[in-house]
């Protein structure tokens, strides 16, 4: 039975940067489908290896507005 994990993702020039928040994986790949393909895989990596993981729990994530802009 699978998990369900958080993914939060940001661009850096040409990569999409995938993370992880309920654990201390990141990827990166060309497109976003990429990036959380490789952050997958780089995930059930990490799993397989640590004996022991901490899953933190799942952060709440939302957004809010600020009075001038960036």
């Amino acid at each position: 039975m699978g998990r369900t994990l958080t993914a939060a993702v940001h661009q850096e020039e040409d990569w999409y940067v995938a993370r992880c928040l309920e654990l201390d994986v990141a990827s990166q790949g060309g497109t976003l489908e990429e990036a959380l393909t490789n952050l997958r895989e780089a995930v059930e990596v990490y799993l397989d290896e640590v004996s022991q993981p901490t899953i933190e729990a799942t952060p709440l994530v939302t957004s809010f507005q600020v009075g001038r802009a960036a």
